[in-house]
């Protein structure tokens, strides 16, 4: 009984909208108003859990069924995560899983247990394109291919290609980004990547589009590029920056810096934070080891330093949370296949991380930033936007 009235102060915190408790055969009801979710607790969560990290603690228990939603798990979700600032964490005892080696061994090693899990798993839920990223919606019934699409028109854009020109796509995924930019405007392009999954399948969409004469795909470090002694007009790096670590943001901007010729247009597009928090115990743990999520500042005060002239900011926060509720709805779409490629802990474990970045995105816990840079001063550019 103790434990149970607890457990139920502790949830009577987040009391901004109402929910009901199921609880040992009880019902209790938080907050005030007609309930939009129910959490039935099926086995006990220990205070001490939840105060080392009410994320790990309530993210674990619905993995292994000790907690359900009755209801729309997004909604509920959503709910919660808007509330973020009264959730607990210990860092000094989540160190180990917070802080994890930025050595090049390791963070492949972290890739690798998110992207190298199957290329037949990731083409279940996201679109034909295989774009693991934010899209972007110019019309309200944009499909999600569509969406992709015009992303990555629109990034091409600003990146004011011409024919002819060097292309490097840091953390290039499955290449449909330089497909399109071989295609549309005939540059020559360079994709990096640490998935073995995505340099296999990238270099067969490029054979398959006869674009060999155009386009290569390297399993690279971007630590590496200053001595390949490469250089490019136009670097792009998308949903990449956040594997790096928080150590490492500057020397990833050098790198880049090293690596493009002067009055180069170099385009950032990331996950980011208002400020600098070292990360989430749940996602760190279970989806993207290693993973850190800068803030704008820091990655715009980081570019100076390389003398990196800004030229654009642009935030696409509900771009994500429409993605996100698309890719959420593919994956459970396709729940019996995913179900016959791995357990069940694993199933609801991804769903979780679907709906639970949807509800961060909306709920402006982190957001999507593209910043459009220049290598030192470019004066024959446009004097205003050319996209």
């Amino acid at each position: 009984m103790l434990e149970e009235h607890v457990m139920l102060q502790f949830l009577r915190k987040f009391d901004e909208y109402p929910f009901l408790v199921k609880m040992d055969g009880k019902e209790y009801l938080i907050g005030e108003g007609d309930p939009t979710f129910t959490v039935q607790f099926n086995k006990e969560i220990p205070l001490s859990d939840l105060a080392t990290s009410t994320s790990l603690a309530l993210g674990e228990a619905y993995m292994n069924h000790d907690l359900e939603v009755e209801g729309d798990l997004y909604n509920a979700l959503d709910h919660f995560l808007g509330q973020m600032g009264k959730f607990s964490a210990d860092h000094n005892a989540l160190k180990k899983l917070i802080h994890t080696s930025t050595a090049k061994k390791n963070q492949q090693k972290e890739v690798s247990s998110h992207y190298d899990i199957g290329n037949d798993f990731y083409k279940l839920w996201l679109d034909e394109t295989l774009s693991y990223s934010c899209g972007y919606f110019l019309h309200e019934d944009d499909t999600l291919y569509q969406a992709q699409v015009n992303k990555v028109d629109y990034i091409l854009q600003k990146l004011c290609l011409k024919e002819g020109m060097t292309l490097l796509d840091i953390g290039c995924g499955w290449g449909f980004l330089l497909i399109e930019a071989a295609k549309k405007y005939k540059i020559k392009g360079t994709g990096i990547t640490l998935s073995q999954e995505q340099y296999r399948e990238c270099q067969t969409r490029i054979k398959k589009e006869g674009l060999e004469d155009y386009l290569t795909v390297e399993l690279m470090d971007y630590r590496d590029l200053p001595k390949s002694h490469l250089t490019f007009d136009r670097v792009v790096s998308v949903g990449m920056v956040e594997h790096v670590g928080r150590e490492n943001y500057q020397i990833f901007l050098h790198c880049v810096s090293q690596i493009m010729k002067p009055g180069g247009l170099f385009l950032l597009h990331f996950i980011s934070a208002l400020k600098e928090y070292p990360g989430d115990p749940w996602i760190k743990k279970y989806i993207f080891p290693g993973g850190v999520v800068p803030s704008l500042r820091e990655m715009i005060s980081g570019m100076a330093e390389e003398q990196f002239h800004t030229m654009d900011v642009e935030n696409l926060r509900l771009h994500y949370n429409r993605t996100l509720l698309c890719w959420r709805k593919n994956y459970l779409e396709h729940l019996d296949t995913v179900r016959s490629m791995f357990d069940e802990k694993f199933v609801r474990m991804w769903h979780l991380y679907l709906a639970a970045c949807a509800a961060t995105f909306h709920n402006g816990i982190i957001d999507l930033h593209q910043i459009l840079m220049t290598k030192g001063i470019n004066n024959e550019l446009p004097m205003v936007r050319w996209y």
